[in-house]
């Protein structure tokens, strides 16, 4: 009987083949990528949406809403799904329907089927994402990992400007007449390449004890993570009426009894969806803890810009897209350095890059006040070049953080947490700076909007330069 139960994690837990290769990881990165291009990827096609399908401004917020909280809300369940049937098993799936919903996006005949698409679209990311990070985590070790690790991060910090500089694209490109269908219709190729490299290069890998599905845990996530981010997405628009501030109430209620649950599962020898004391590992609580508001002021940011861009500058999609292109490209050449800094410097290379983006942003917020509305590329490209190379220097280091002590049997559960953190917060930085953004515009006039908004977000950048400080000096 005893050698039964410690051979089958054996068997679980080295598939063949159990080494991530170059072609894997390639495979894994471009998953990684479409999740987070979705996401931004309609701030550029929005008005063309809404002319198109005749919606109004709450069900094109849906638009964008649904698809990043069914994402956020099913992150940890896709997590976990993946440790106990299999993460290539899910990964393919995920990744399956992904390009499923996307086409259905594309197709959507009226606003309200866009919507559902939308939500469908989220809950694929959702099975498809976390296994990108737990497979790193279980194939990969050493220099091997972190090298994977940073370059996941620059994926998904490249994939978020990339998202919306390709979105005003395709729309301006009119492919065939499709107009702003073509930013969900590109998904369809692209997933069926990842589909065949990935059953030749992904191996699979599952946690060596895989745990039934914590279904209270599940519900009681869900319910706090709809409490928040719902009203705070759709309340601006829908003139705050008393379900918002019910939601928003019951919020804390949610989110106490979900912890109170997790925390009894995880003393009684049970693996909950989140266990609480996956947070006594200090490199994963103090990560979470700078990228909540590192990407509660990205989020935030990128939608202001395409708004004011296009509707206060007059710029059209391609033109307020490529306003972005320096921070893109700053990106990409500090993400190939940031690991050599690492290693020389430690994580104080996290404070140095959020100075960095502090200074940049503080010279867009000086183009946006000398020169609204005349706003544009060569205005804006000596701010967003250098944040764009501070940010390069946060985002990719900050995921290694999180993740650099969690065990691999743990790689789903750690990976789902974090990219819920990361998604909660990306969606909460669209709800409050857009808020404040659209709230300030009727009074303020949009160039005054736009320079307090930034102001705002400048302040979220210093508390992630504050809280750089207290991450561990070294990443093992």
């Amino acid at each position: 009987m005893t050698e039964t139960i410690t051979s089958r994690p054996v068997r679980a837990t080295v598939p063949a083949p159990s080494v991530l290769g170059g072609l894997g990881l390639f495979t894994v990165l471009l998953a990684a990528a479409l999740p987070l291009i979705d996401f931004f990827i309609v701030n550029v096609a929005l008005p063309t949406i809404g002319a198109d399908l005749s919606a109004g401004e709450a069900v094109l917020e849906l638009v964008v809403a649904g698809y990043g909280v069914a994402y956020a809300v099913l992150l940890v369940l896709g997590g976990r799904l993946g440790d106990l049937f299999g993460r290539r098993r899910l990964f393919l799936g995920g990744m399956a329907a992904f390009g499923l919903t996307s086409l259905a996006c594309g197709l959507a005949p009226d606003a309200w089927t866009l919507v559902a698409a939308r939500v469908a679209q989220g809950a694929a990311s959702a099975a498809m994402l976390p296994q990108v990070l737990a497979t790193i985590q279980a194939t990969t070790s050493g220099p091997r990992r972190a090298r994977a690790m940073g370059l996941y991060g620059a994926t998904a910090g490249l994939s978020m400007v990339a998202g919306q500089i390709l979105g005003g694209v395709l729309v301006a490109a009119d492919i065939a007449g499709t107009g702003w269908r073509s930013v969900f219709l590109v998904n369809v190729p692209v997933v069926l390449v990842g589909l065949f490299l990935a059953v030749r290069a992904v191996p699979e890998t599952r946690s060596a004890r895989p745990e039934p599905v914590d279904v209270a845990g599940t519900l009681l996530l869900a319910a706090s993570l709809l409490a928040l981010l719902v009203p705070l997405t759709e309340g601006r628009a829908a003139g705050w009426p008393l379900w918002t501030w019910l939601s928003l109430a019951a919020f804390p209620l949610f989110a106490w009894a979900f912890y109170a649950v997790e925390r009894r599962a995880d003393r009684s020898g049970r693996t909950p969806l989140v266990p609480p004391s996956l947070f006594s590992i200090v490199p994963l609580r103090r990560g979470l803890l700078l990228l909540v508001p590192f990407s509660i002021g990205f989020s935030g940011f990128m939608f202001v810009i395409a708004v004011a861009l296009q509707q206060g500058a007059g710029l059209g999609p391609v033109a307020a897209g490529l306003t972005l292109a320096p921070l893109a490209v700053t990106f990409f050449l500090g993400s190939l350095a940031g690991p050599r800094l690492v290693a020389r410097y430690g994580t104080r290379v996290v404070t140095a890059g959020a100075a960095l983006q502090g200074v940049g942003l503080a010279l867009m917020t000086l183009a946006a006040w000398r020169s609204w509305p005349d706003l544009g590329l060569v205005e804006l490209l000596p701010g967003a070049a250098v944040a764009g190379a501070g940010q390069a220097l946060q985002l990719p280091v900050v995921f290694r953080i999180v993740l650099s002590e969690v065990p691999p049997e743990r790689a789903g559960v750690g990976s789902g947490v974090m990219i819920t953190a990361q998604q909660s917060a990306l969606a909460l930085g669209v709800a409050t700076l857009g808020t404040l953004f659209l709230s300030l515009v009727p009074g303020a006039g949009m160039g005054d909007a736009l320079v307090i908004t930034l102001l705002v977000q400048l302040a979220t950048v210093v508390l992630t330069g504050l809280l750089s400080l207290r991450l561990p000096r070294t990443i093992d």
